[in-house]
């Protein structure tokens, strides 16, 4: 076992030797990889900070139940006492009508409108909080309400939402291809820049093969140098998003305030971090290996 760890920190140390060798060509890869890796980390970035944005900017959709205007009093705290023990209703708001009107009298603009009519308009009314927020529930509790007497109408307020889900839903979807898309570009840029180096070396690999060395033993430092080199560009990727998030802090911020909402632009977390390094150290990993199969079956 502590064979098998020396030769590979001795081939990690010589793939870094390499890669230090030459600082321009590597400080471009790295540059290269980065800068594609950086497109899809931004924007899986700027999907957490919407979803964050979503889940704090609005309060929980809800459903306005309307009695009919012949509906009287006691038909309404009926109405009121089943919403409240109903399955998947979180809360109940009752709006009776006379305060309904009270706050209509009170907007200047309505005011004299309001006064000149004959009798009280407005409905008895609930505001419905559902147990749960997803679409699909909320339709069927409507569904369910407009079946029940004395109800007039029921509004449901979850057009947003379903926007909502489809914008994350299309953007998860854009931020997977891009990923997919660009990380096929590393594999490939890994697989140039790992072939270039075994044409360079190629001399000391025909000595070591000529000296029994196996396939493993030379593979190893090509295999570690394309390691480092996608967890360089890793590296250099959270670099770029982390500045980016620096940068449009502050005009970002002075946008959703004018939307009376509020926040402060997070760079990735740790989770998402990890990943994004990982990722790069394995993609460059797959790349080196698929350059070193081909060239090992020719020789």
């Amino acid at each position: 076992m502590r064979v098998w760890l020396t030769h590979h920190l001795e081939a990690a140390r010589l793939a870094l030797r390499r890669l230090t060798a030459a600082p321009l060509n590597s400080l471009l890869s790295l540059l290269a990889i980065g800068i594609a890796l950086a497109l899809p980390a931004g924007g899986q970035m700027l999907l957490a900070n919407a979803r964050h944005l979503a889940g704090t900017a609005s309060a929980a959709p809800q459903i306005s139940v309307f009695m009919a205007s012949s509906a009287d009093r006691r038909a309404a705290t009926d109405i009121g006492g089943r919403l409240a023990q109903f399955g998947g209703v979180k809360q109940v708001q009752f709006l009776p009508r006379e305060e309904t009107l009270a706050r209509m009298k009170a907007n200047p603009g309505l005011r004299d409108v309001i006064e000149a009519l004959p009798a009280n308009p407005f409905p008895d009314a609930f505001v419905v909080t559902a147990a749960d927020d997803d679409p699909e529930a909320m339709e069927g509790l409507a569904a369910e309400f407009r079946q029940w007497p004395k109800v007039e109408h029921v509004q449901l307020d979850s057009a947003w939402v379903r926007r909502l889900d489809a914008l994350l839903k299309l953007g998860r979807t854009a931020v997977l291809l891009l990923g997919a898309l660009l990380g096929t570009g590393l594999i490939a840029i890994s697989f140039g820049i790992i072939r270039m180096q075994v044409l360079t070396h190629r001399a000391e690999i025909e000595v070591s093969q000529l000296l029994g060395a196996t396939d493993g033993f030379i593979r190893r430092p090509f295999l570690y140098y394309g390691f480092l080199l996608g967890l360089g560009g890793g590296v250099v990727a959270w670099l770029l998003v982390g500045a980016a998030a620096l940068w449009l802090r502050a005009p970002l911020s002075e946008l959703v305030r004018l939307y009376d909402l509020t926040l402060v632009l997070q760079t990735l977390d740790a989770r998402d971090s990890a990943l994004l390094l990982g990722l790069a150290a394995g993609l460059g990993w797959v790349g080196a290996t698929i350059s070193l199969r081909q060239h090992l079956r020719q020789n």
